[in-house]
């Protein structure tokens, strides 16, 4: 019988921006010990922080995290500034940034202003 605790597969909860910041940096190849020092832990709070990402995202190891954080679309650079990036902030249950609040109204009016042109 499976209970709520020993579940096992993505969570609802988005990951939280300290989350966020150690699954880039491991991403981008730093070691638990330069992941610590960015966020100011213990190097031995790290695995901690990397098995709460594993849950929450469904992955078995720190590549596959990586993995489906890409495909998901939370670690894509060229997701930030434009519609994709809103919606990026969106999924990762976070307040968009001004930078891609801009890029969302710009493609709002893009798409307004096509369809009036459209309309014509």
């Amino acid at each position: 019988m499976t209970t709520p605790s020993s579940r096992r597969g993505p969570s609802s909860r988005p990951l939280t921006p300290r989350q966020l910041k150690a699954l880039h940096l491991a991403a981008t190849g730093h070691t638990h010990q330069q992941i610590a020092g960015q966020l100011g832990i213990a190097a031995s709070s790290v695995g901690k922080f990397h098995t709460e990402i594993f849950r929450k995202l469904g992955a078995k190891s720190m590549p596959h995290a990586v993995h489906l954080a890409w495909q998901s679309g939370i670690l894509r650079r060229e997701r930030h500034g434009d519609h994709a990036g809103y919606a990026a902030h969106h999924y990762r249950g976070e307040t968009p940034c001004d930078l891609c609040k801009a890029g969302e109204r710009k493609y709002r009016n893009d798409r307004r202003n096509q369809t009036k042109e459209q309309a014509a």
